[in-house]
C-alpha cells in the first residue's frame, strides 16, 4: 500500500526535476493568486480578471516573437499591454458615460483580436496554443524567480493595502470620505492583478490563469462568509489542486493546465452541493429543519 501511494504521489516528483519544476511554479503561484481573485470577487469584478487575462496577450505574443520564449520580453510586454489596458478604461470612463466594466470590456476584446492577429500572422498554431495555455511542465529557472518574486511583492502589497481594500470593497464611498487611498489601492490592486496573470502566464497560459485565481475565490465562498476564512480556503484549494492536476497529467497523459483548472472545476461543483455556507444540500436541510 505504503508502495503504491510512493509510485503514485511521491515518485513523479522525486524521479523527474521537471515536475518538482511545476510543483513549485503552481505553489507560488497558488499563493497569491487566489488572494487577489477573493478581491476581486468581493467587488464583483470576477470577469474583469478574465479581461485583463486576455488584455496581456497581445504584449506577451510580441515579445514570444520578437525573443521566443524570453521570460523578460513576454513579461514585460504582458505588463505594458495590461498595464495600458488598465489605464486607458480608467481614462475613457471618467470623460464619458461608459462605465469602466463596460470600456474594460471593449479594450480587452480589442487586445485578444490584436494578440490572436498577431501570433496567426507571424507565428503558427504550435505558438498560438503555447501562449494561450503556457506549460507548466516546461518552467525554467527565470519563470520560477518571476513567479516567487511575483507572490513575494503580492504578498507585502496586499499586507499593505489589506485595510483600504476591505473598505473599498464594503462602502467605497465612505472610504473615500474619510481617506484619499481610495484610487491609489484600486490601481495599485488592478496592477497587482496584471502581474498575477502575467506569472500565471508564464506557469498554465493566458487562458488559464484567470481560472487559478477565480475559481479557487469562488469555490471557498460556498465554504465560509468570514474574510480570513476566504483567503486561506482558496489558497488551499489552488495549492492542492495543482498538485492533484500535475499527478492527474502525469499519470494519464493530459494536458496541465486544462487538468489543473478541471480539477477546481470539479472542487467548485461540489462545492455547489455540499458547502455549508450556501450549498444546496445544507439549504435543504435547514429549510427542513425549519419547516419540522
Amino acid at each position: 500500500m505504503l508502495a503504491l501511494l510512493w509510485q503514485w504521489l511521491i515518485e513523479p516528483f522525486a524521479e523527474f526535476d521537471f515536475m518538482l519544476r511545476a510543483l513549485a511554479g503552481c505553489i507560488a503561484l497558488s499563493l497569491s493568486a487566489p488572494l487577489v481573485g477573493v478581491f476581486l470577487m468581493l467587488r464583483r469584478m470576477s470577469l474583469t480578471g478574465d479581461a485583463m487575462a486576455h488584455a496581456i496577450l497581445p504584449g506577451a505574443a510580441l515579445g514570444y516573437l520578437v525573443a521566443g520564449l524570453s521570460v523578460e520580453a513576454m513579461t514585460i510586454g504582458g505588463l505594458l499591454a495590461g498595464g495600458l489596458v488598465v489605464i486607458l478604461s480608467g481614462f475613457v470612463a471618467r470623460l464619458t458615460e461608459s462605465g469602466e466594466d463596460s470600456s474594460l470590456a471593449a479594450f480587452y476584446l480589442i487586445s485578444m483580436a490584436l494578440g490572436v492577429m498577431i501570433i496567426s500572422v507571424h507565428g503558427s498554431s504550435v505558438d498560438l496554443l503555447h501562449v494561450l495555455f503556457g506549460s507548466a511542465l516546461a518552467l525554467n529557472d527565470p519563470a520560477l524567480w518571476l513567479l516567487g518574486g511575483v507572490t513575494s511583492l503580492t504578498l507585502v502589497l496586499l499586507a499593505l493595502l489589506y485595510r483600504p481594500l476591505v473598505m473599498e470593497c464594503l462602502d467605497p464611498d465612505f472610504l473615500g470620505s474619510v481617506s484619499r487611498m481610495g484610487p491609489v489601492a484600486h490601481i495599485a490592486f488592478l496592477l497587482l492583478a496584471v502581474l498575477n496573470l502575467i506569472a500565471g502566464f508564464h506557469a498554465i497560459g493566458t487562458l488559464m490563469a484567470v481560472g487559478i485565481m477565480i475559481l479557487p475565490a469562488i469555490t471557498a465562498r460556498y465554504w465560509t462568509n468570514r474574510l480570513s476564512h476566504l483567503l486561506f480556503i482558496s489558497v488551499i484549494l489552488a495549492i492542492f489542486s495543482s498538485f492533484v492536476g500535475l499527478l492527474t497529467s502525469y499519470h494519464f497523459g493530459w494536458p496541465t493546465s486544462p487538468a489543473i483548472i478541471l480539477t477546481l472545476g470539479i472542487g467548485y461543483f461540489l462545492s455547489i452541493i455540499l458547502g455549508r455556507q450556501s450549498g444546496m444540500l445544507w439549504r435543504y436541510v435547514r429549510r427542513s429543519h425549519l419547516q419540522a
